[in-house]
Formats: C-alpha cells, sequence, structure tokens
C-alpha cells in the first residue's frame, strides 16, 4: 500500500469545507475493519485511507499548514500504513468505568504481546507492539497500543482461499478470541496487494 505524501492531503479550508462527509466514510470504513475480541478489546486494522483521516485531523488540530510539520505528521503516521505482508492494527482496551478501566490496565500489563492473528493451518503472527514508542511500564499497560502483524506468502495465500482467520488475545488475565467475519477477511485481503 502506498504511503501518504503531501499531495494526497487536503488543504486545511478544503478539509473544512469537506470534513463531514469524509468523517463519515472514514467511520463507516473503520467500523468494517473493526474486530472485537470479547467484551473489552477492539482491534481497528489500519489503511491508507484511515490514516489519512488521523492525519488530517493533527493538521486540523494543530492548524498545521507549512511544509515541514505536514512531513512531520507523515512521517509519524506513514509507519501505520500497511506494506503489503502485514496487517497494522490500534488495539484499544476499553472499559467504560473510568475505575474499572484503571484497575485492568494494571492486571493486563503485556496484553500488547499477547494478540495473536492465525490464519488456518498456520503458526499464529504474534502482534509486534509499539515500535515508535513503549506505552505500557511496570506498573500499568496503556489503553491503546499500535500492532503489526507480520505474514508470509503461505498465510496469505490461505486468506486468500478462504481459510478462516482469528484474533486472539492469549494473556492469561483475558483470554479470548475471535473469527473474522468473511466480509472482514475480503476486506484486509486489500492490504496485501
Amino acid at each position: 500500500m502506498k504511503k501518504l505524501t503531501r499531495n494526497d492531503l487536503l488543504s486545511l479550508e478544503t478539509y473544512a469545507q469537506q470534513r463531514a462527509d469524509f468523517r463519515a466514510r472514514v467511520m463507516a470504513h473503520k467500523k468494517k475493519r473493526s474486530v472485537h475480541v470479547g467484551e473489552h478489546l477492539t482491534l481497528i486494522f489500519e489503511d491508507r485511507l484511515s490514516i489519512q483521516y488521523q492525519v488530517q485531523e493533527m493538521l486540523r488540530i494543530e492548524r498545521i499548514f507549512e511544509a515541514a510539520g505536514i512531513d512531520d505528521e507523515l512521517e509519524a503516521y506513514n509507519p501505520l500504513i500497511p506494506d503489503g505482508r502485514n496487517l497494522k492494527a490500534t488495539l484499544m482496551v476499553e472499559y467504560a468505568d473510568a475505575e474499572e478501566r484503571k484497575r485492568e490496565l494494571v492486571r493486563l500489563r503485556g496484553i500488547e504481546h499477547a494478540i495473536a492473528l492465525t490464519v488456518q493451518g498456520h503458526a499464529p503472527s504474534i502482534a509486534i507492539a509499539d515500535e515508535d514508542m513503549e506505552r505500557s511500564n511496570d506498573e500499568k499497560t496503556s489503553a491503546v497500543h499500535f500492532l503489526r502483524f507480520e505474514l508470509d506468502d503461505a498465510m496469505i495465500t490461505a486468506w486468500n482461499g478462504g481459510a478462516p482467520v482469528t484474533v486472539a488475545s492469549t494473556l492469561p488475565a483475558l483470554p479470548a478470541e475471535a473469527a473474522l467475519t468473511p466480509e472482514q477477511r475480503c476486506m484486509l485481503a486489500a492490504d496485501f496487494a
């Protein structure tokens, strides 16, 4: 998948005019790329469109319009776009109650290293987490992590052939698993192109 360049982005003025429609389109797109693993984990599989939205929002919020600032945002976010041999996802640990979330983030230390994506018939791809910066410490984990799942040619071939795919938390403190729907498998297969 091609990385974003400045030419792919809208100016602040144009984005302001198109933001509502663009946001609605991206939210519908992200919903189809979201996988709920148990009650408290959600993975949103990122792609070029979802990352373009993130960059546009950062430029808008920070009022960045100079080339150097735009390049800095692209440098920060482009690594979250799949490169054809992997999937990239944002993992969110979700608890509605703030106090419960605080307790669970202590209990779930290391969750980011215990997420596995499995294409049936192949060894699991264990998430490579938070390559840009560490988001956990000895006391607690973060509620948001950035994950990368590497797939080999055989896994991609099986995926494209319709093999079942699951995502699981293997952390003993929160075991959970979810199967991707055929629609999700088809949508995410585009990330291998």
